[in-house]
């Protein structure tokens, strides 16, 4: 016969918490005590525990998901000639959409790396790169990326201070972190000669299943041409190609490899 209560009441917290991740997708420390009936204190132990052995993460709103010990075989990044390939249908979507260049980047560190992109068909048009680097913080793909990790990352990824560039408009660390904050807030990054003058970008964030950054898709257009009220519609096309990528990403995924 069943027991009518469990009996390792603190065990079986930490069950129900997983069950709650697993059926909620993600969860706040207030929540899981509700949920739970103890202090937020309780439950913050009990989070930083399942954390602790990755059966649990927490993202960039500070809300604990599903970790990787779940999916030890499908917790894998792409090799960089497969996320290349995946991503060539979302950016020409996105370039056909916009009619602007766009290109598809990866975090290396504190940086970013190019590694393909489409150029816009007009005539005065923002070259593409490929294989360049630069501080994340100055793109706008960049500050997406960073902007889906926690401030603990941030702090170890910039723990020498922020590096200087020509252009760049973040110059320290609390500054790079009140901006993630609103791109949190917002969903999407800016940069507005940040990069280079004359150009400026709306970026988005690649993720996985768990919700950690895997590529940044950005738009690039001359600064002459832009008008504020591009971003909504860039906004919404690259929305539509990271998800497009995301589901191909799923579907197939890869090694983890570098280059």
């Amino acid at each position: 016969m069943r027991p009518d209560s469990p009996p390792v009441e603190s065990a079986d917290r930490v069950l129900r918490l997983l069950d709650m991740l697993r059926s909620s997708g993600s969860v706040s420390v207030s929540e899981a005590a509700g949920h739970l009936g103890v202090a937020p204190s309780t439950a913050h132990r009990l989070l930083n525990t399942l954390t602790f052995r990755e059966y649990a993460v927490q993202d960039h709103l500070r809300r604990y998901r599903i970790g990787p010990a779940f999916w030890k075989d499908r917790e894998r990044s792409p090799a960089l000639s497969g996320l290349r390939l995946a991503a060539r249908p979302a950016l020409e979507y996105a370039r056909d959409q916009t009619g602007e260049t766009v290109q598809v980047m990866v975090l290396r560190g504190g940086d970013i790396q190019f590694l393909d992109g489409l150029e816009s068909p007009h005539v005065l048009r923002v070259a593409m790169r490929r294989g360049d680097t630069m501080p994340a913080f100055t793109s706008a793909g960049g500050k997406a990326l960073l902007s889906r990790l926690p401030n603990q990352e941030l702090e170890e990824l910039y723990r020498s201070g922020v590096p200087d560039w020509p252009t760049a408009k973040i110059h320290s660390l609390s500054t790079l972190k009140r901006r993630m904050t609103r791109i949190r807030h917002d969903g999407y990054a800016t940069n507005v000669e940040e990069t280079e003058q004359g150009v400026v970008g709306v970026g988005i964030a690649v993720v996985n299943y768990i919700g950690r950054p895997l590529a940044g898709l950005t738009t690039a257009t001359p600064s002459i041409r832009f008008n504020r009220t591009d971003v909504p519609r860039h906004v919404e096309v690259l929305r539509a190609a990271a998800a497009r990528l995301e589901a191909r990403l799923a579907r197939s995924p890869g090694p983890e490899t570098s280059e």
